[in-house]
């Protein structure tokens, strides 16, 4: 193969961000990937005809001007994606068992106070201060509002508060207290422990603007490959990195699963940064950081139920809904085999088939690697079929039809609209995306230990660097920022950040 300037290892968002910014940027490379379809958590896969997304079900900060829509356009992308605002008064309704109102999260700050003000018609006072907490979060992160410097000091302030016990501190209704945290599946919040500034970076995003990505959010990934080829660059499919081989101080070549060895000037990985080092034998990183990385809480997994709907029986929605019992917010993820779920979301998948009927339906709820822990040495893809046997199949029949009964008890009827459903666990996670144990979201965020968590894209090895969620944050926007912060550390300034501002 001919001389390669930059091997990307995995084409998630991280990754393919830092192809495409980089092979702008005038740069040879290369994206290796294990799987036949590109885009870690913006894969889709059809079932009976109907896309399903596998992680992006909507995306914040997509109107002219946002922060994602400034990527987006840098990349020259945003014209390009069939987009579909969600509803203006309701990009999010919370369901609570045993209460029949729909508490709803609404486009706009004002419109989001005014909406919840309808419910809580005393809170005001704390709404506000609420939101402008919020809003004070998000401007000391100077990438998040596309600024070129990214002083650690500016956002210390704000990096040791807690979530949940911020919400407690403004108001002492419990029922408020409960539906300002009831969407935290966006980030498997967790009490004493989720910080703010992953609650406040993630639900800013979908307060200033939230969209669904038409017909899956696999165009994103479809695109930006189209770009990397434009400029040059290489993506090869069904190609698994099993080495990251070093010599004379420096990453030299991967050694993939074949035994083929791919040589390279310098290597971006966008696996989970300790799967990044287990695959590289090098005396450079020394144990202590193998082991306190290796030390970080994952965050936990989930068990997904994808319906297809007979054609024309159920309407669309558009807006998602976040589901659970009262007094569970923060430990949903702590379930039992018997009360197992504490809570689920809903997406409705946006069609270009119809915008009247939705043609199908994913409902989330957590569960556990541990819980599938028995079929662990079972691998599954398209191009890998490795059957996990009938007890796994009986597994999922029964979690689906106790998740569907929960999912009825909210939306009588449903039952009646299924023509067929189809589920992904803890394990379909872990194969389609490639980290060890299905985590969602990587890396577990404390606001008690906010620098442990918070990983540098270099590493002792000059040529190696590191991308994608465990980095920074999570999701599409968290996903492509770190892209960015790789290709700032690897270029050596920030100039990208102004190019992506101007855009």
């Amino acid at each position: 193969m001919e001389d390669i300037d930059i091997l990307v290892i995995g084409s998630g968002m991280g990754g393919l961000v830092c192809a495409d910014i980089l092979s702008r940027e005038g740069y040879k490379v290369c994206v290796l990937e294990k799987n036949q379809q590109i885009g870690g958590s913006l894969q889709t896969y059809v079932r009976d005809k109907v896309i399903f997304d596998s992680g992006v079900h909507y995306l914040g900060g997509l109107s002219k001007g946002q922060n994602l829509y400034q990527i987006f356009k840098y990349l020259d992308i945003v014209d390009k994606l069939k987009l579909q605002q969600q509803d203006l008064d309701a990009f999010d309704k919370i369901l609570i068992e045993g209460d029949d109102t729909e508490y709803a999260f609404a486009q706009g700050y004002e419109n989001f106070i005014e909406k919840l003000l309808v419910h809580f018609p005393d809170e005001e006072e704390n709404l506000r201060t609420y939101c402008d907490k919020i809003k004070e979060v998000c401007s000391k992160f100077p990438l998040y509002n596309l600024r070129s410097t990214d002083s650690f000091n500016e956002k210390s302030s704000i990096l040791e508060i807690d979530t949940k016990a911020f919400i407690d501190s403004i108001t002492t209704n419990e029922k408020l207290r409960g539906i300002l945290g009831a969407n935290n599946a966006l980030y498997a919040g967790q009490a004493d422990k989720t910080p703010l500034y992953v609650h406040a970076l993630i639900l800013n995003s979908y307060i200033e603007s939230s969209w669904k990505c038409v017909d899956g959010g696999s165009q994103i990934a479809k695109l930006m490959a189209k770009n990397i080829k434009q400029n040059g660059g290489k993506i090869i499919r069904n190609c698994e990195v099993k080495k990251i081989v070093e010599e004379n101080g420096v990453a030299s070549y991967v050694e993939l699963a074949n035994g083929e060895k791919i040589y390279g000037k310098h290597f971006i990985s966008n696996m989970h940064p300790v799967k990044t080092l287990e695959l590289t034998d090098t005396p450079l990183i020394k144990n202590a950081y193998r082991n306190r990385l290796k030390s970080l809480e994952n965050s936990t997994s989930a068990f997904t139920l994808n319906i297809v709907f007979k054609k024309d029986t159920f309407k669309y929605i558009k807006h998602n809904y976040y589901c659970g019992r009262e007094g569970y917010v923060w430990t949903t993820a702590e379930h039992t085999e018997e009360n197992w779920p504490l809570g689920y979301a809903v997406f409705c998948g946006a069609s270009s088939k119809s915008e009247e009927y939705a043609d199908g339906l994913s409902v989330l709820s957590y569960m556990r690697f541990e819980e599938v822990a028995q079929w662990k040495d079972t691998f599954n893809t398209v191009s890998s079929v490795n059957d996990r046997g009938e007890t796994y199949n009986q597994f999922k029949k029964r979690k689906a039809e106790i998740l569907l009964d929960a999912v009825e008890r909210k939306f009588p009827g449903i039952r009646d609209c299924i023509k067929s459903y189809y589920v992904a666990t803890p394990l379909s996670y872990r194969d389609y995306i490639g980290n060890d144990d299905g985590s969602l979201y990587g890396i577990v965020k404390d606001y008690k230990h906010t620098l442990k968590t918070f990983i540098s894209p270099r590493t002792k090895l000059p040529n190696l660097y590191l991308t994608g969620q465990n980095l920074n944050l999570h999701g599409i926007l968290g996903a492509a920022m770190s892209g960015i912060v790789t290709c700032c550390a690897f270029l050596g300034d920030d100039n990208i950040v102004t190019k992506i501002r101007n855009a």
